[in-house]
């Protein structure tokens, strides 16, 4: 075998075991009426990239969704009391959001970045009073609003009720 062979495998190992399993994030839902907080894992693993230009790195399909928005809010924004138009994902690319609940001391700081995916599932048809949103930065905050397809919930298990740790973000 050739060094150049064997480093290939090599590299391809050391990736494999540095890209995390799951994909974990904080999940605005709801209970019995009230908004919550929750740390979710994804059900479907990350999987292997076999498409050029991204081939051998590690991949999340998120499902079928639909009409991604590209948001940008001002500094300082507060976004108030509302529930999620839709179940969807939010991509903070930049910026800081802090989410709140009307009857709960649980909040989440999301940094925009590797870190800021979210899903908010906490719409009119299982939360009365839904989040509150504001986005204390001095710079703008961007986001992609990013809906499910026909408002599916995604395939998760709970891992605790609170905002997602930065170390079990994995990413």
């Amino acid at each position: 075998m050739s060094v150049t062979l064997v480093l290939f495998i090599l590299q391809l190992f050391a990736s494999t075991f540095a890209s995390p399993s799951f994909l974990n994030l904080t999940a605005i839902s709801a209970t019995n009426g009230e908004s919550t907080l929750e740390c979710w894992q994804l059900s479907d693993q990350f999987t292997m990239s076999s498409q050029a230009g991204t081939a051998g790195t590690a991949i999340k399909q998120l499902g079928n969704v639909t009409n991604a928005t590209y948001t940008i809010l001002p500094a300082k924004f507060d976004g108030g009391a509302h529930r999620a138009p839709a179940v969807q994902y939010v991509a903070f690319l930049s910026g800081l959001a802090h989410v709140t609940l009307p009857n709960s001391t649980h909040e989440a700081w999301i940094h925009g970045g590797k870190r800021g995916l979210i899903l908010v599932a906490d719409t009119a048809a299982v939360s009365v009073k839904g989040h509150i949103t504001v986005y204390p930065s001095d710079q703008e905050t961007v986001a992609l609003q990013i809906p499910t397809a026909g408002g599916q919930v995604p395939s998760h298990r709970v891992l605790y009720e609170g905002a997602c740790r930065d170390c079990d973000l994995q990413l």
